[in-house]
């Protein structure tokens, strides 16, 4: 049998040039990478995941991860950001695949230019998709929502917020209600708060929720709260490895920019470059092995989704080890080359200064360390994830 062919790629080089020019200024300004969007956006690659039969190129995760390493190369924020959509499109076209067409509106919906976007994080829960702060309240035709959300990449051009909130008032027990708010709706406002570490670019402002409405028609699921079905379980599939393969990619740039420095950089101690001192290889090697080591166990991950590979109760614990492992192992690599790279590192005209707070946001994203040393420590143990009481 033949191998498939991947779908052509939609961004090119010259593009992507564009994407690393334009980065730093995005930045220094604390502004929403408008033009980058755009040129995304008319190139298709906000489709990418439509569907064959449906007309669109039909990607899937490892073909949309091969993209997104390329966009994260040359500006991690675009790619971030971006990500924020394209996870959304994946899961209703996985879940279409797996049998299940319920999200098929959203492909729909995306075929005809709406933006999708996360509006999930938020104060005073550590399980996200599991227990909520935020208020479902159950109204004719749909749902009323009411809490503040944090962190909403794509702020100034999303069409469609996926949030997700708990109704407590459910006879059957609390509910958690995922759901998609359309820009139209009333009872929300937008904060701009955004003024961060790094990953600037992505206007990941708040999103504040006073009995926003939500029709039937765009509640995705309604599950008894810590509960999980095929859609938490896609949702998690495809941001996982989203999230790691960005910060891997940024990652490998920050190397490759640290190499081609001390390549051209003396010391008085030396006859030759820097490249020839023992303690530069030595961290040289120790980013490349983190990198090559780390995007192989996220591919990995990748494909055997894609591949319908069955870990059955394993599946949590190697998508967020997959995730932790590539945020911790794009630290470890940035740190060295900051390390090898001198004192030039520090300035904020280097790229590496940027790489290095970019990359530093990896952390922040689900699942987080504790969370994620806790699902895969429960699952190693044959303890079930439910366990109660954890803590406290």
């Amino acid at each position: 049998m033949a191998t498939p062919t991947a779908p052509q790629t939609l961004i090119d080089d010259t593009v992507l040039q564009r994407f690393a020019e334009r980065a730093p200024a995005y930045d220094r300004e604390n502004r929403f990478f408008s033009e980058d969007f755009e040129e995304l956006r008319e190139a298709g690659f906000l489709k990418i995941h439509v569907p064959e039969d449906m007309g669109g190129p039909g990607y899937n995760l490892p073909e949309t991860l091969r993209e997104l390493r390329r966009i994260a190369y040359h500006a991690p924020a675009t790619a971030l950001a971006t990500n924020m959509h394209l996870y959304w499109t994946g899961i209703a076209s996985d879940m279409r695949r797996l049998g299940d067409p319920s999200l098929e509106w959203m492909l729909e919906e995306a075929k005809q230019g709406e933006v999708f976007a996360a509006g999930h994080a938020e104060h005073g829960t550590d399980l996200p998709g599991f227990l909520s702060t935020c208020k479902a309240e159950r109204v004719d035709d749909g749902y009323r929502f009411t809490g503040r959300k944090m962190f909403g990449s794509l702020t100034p051009v999303w069409t469609r917020l996926g949030l997700w909130g708990m109704d407590t008032d459910d006879p059957r027990g609390p509910q958690m209600v995922h759901a998609f708010m359309h820009r139209d709706a009333e009872g929300y406002r937008i904060e701009e708060t955004w003024d961060t570490l790094g990953m600037r670019a992505t206007r990941s402002d708040d999103t504040i929720l006073e009995g926003a409405f939500v029709p039937d028609s765009h509640v995705a699921r309604v599950l008894p709260a810590g509960t999980a079905d095929l859609f938490v379980l896609t949702l998690f599939a495809w941001v996982e490895p989203m999230f790691g393969t960005i910060y891997l990619s940024a990652a490998r740039r920050a190397m490759d920019v640290a190499i081609a420095g001390v390549k051209n950089k003396t010391s008085l101690a030396l006859t030759r470059t820097m490249a020839y001192h023992p303690e530069i290889q030595h961290n040289v090697a120790e980013m490349y092995i983190a990198l090559e080591s780390a995007d192989a166990f996220v591919d990995r991950i990748a494909s055997d989704w894609a591949n319908n590979v069955d870990h059955g109760e394993e599946w949590p614990a190697k998508l967020v080890a997959a995730k932790h492992n590539a945020a911790e192992a794009a630290k470890k690599v940035v740190d060295n080359a900051m390390t090898i790279s001198g004192g030039f590192g520090m300035f904020k005209r280097s790229e590496l200064e940027r790489l290095y707070r970019d990359i530093r946001c990896g952390g922040f994203h689900p699942a987080n360390s504790m969370l994620a040393h806790e699902i895969i420590g429960k699952t190693a143990l044959g303890i079930g994830l439910d366990e109660q009481p954890r803590w406290g």
